[in-house]
């Protein structure tokens, strides 16, 4: 029996929300399953994303193969990474050590793409504003100078 980690879908039309499985590789994505090891919400922004960070790890430990998909959410929450460093034999202390440096890297990196959404959103605020500030100048609308 060949288990997958991969995503069921659950929810409404066009709301979806996925819950990451162990699951054989024969059953049909919203099928029969081992065990839920965490779930995805693309909808929210950021999308939200919750992990059971042992059972994912004991999981690929025993030959699991993640989806392309799950890969990317596994990556994304440290997993993979975790995993890596364990599999290259470092102790606890080192992978600690090495995971701070990561989140703080994530952090950061979050940080910078908040600031440039922010960014964006206050000009695309200011377009409008001096449209009305040149329809208050000139005295007249758009629709009656035309």
């Amino acid at each position: 029996m060949a288990v997958k980690l991969r995503l069921r879908r659950m929810g409404k039309k066009r709301q979806p929300i996925y819950q990451i499985v162990a699951t054989d590789s024969n059953s049909p994505r919203d099928g029969r399953f081992i065990e839920i090891i965490g779930s995805y919400n693309p909808k929210t922004n950021p999308a939200t994303i919750e992990v059971n960070e042992v059972r994912s790890l004991y999981w690929l430990g025993v030959g699991a193969q993640p989806t392309q998909t799950v890969k990317n959410i596994l990556s994304k929450e440290g997993i993979i990474l975790k995993r890596e460093l364990a599999k290259r034999g470092l102790t606890e202390d080192k992978i600690t050590a090495e995971m701070d440096k990561w989140y703080a890297n994530r952090t950061e990196k979050i940080a910078k793409i908040v600031l440039k959404k922010e960014i964006s959103k206050k000009e695309e605020t200011k377009q409008p504003i001096k449209e009305e500030k040149l329809e208050e100048v000139t005295g007249a609308t758009s629709e009656e100078q035309n």
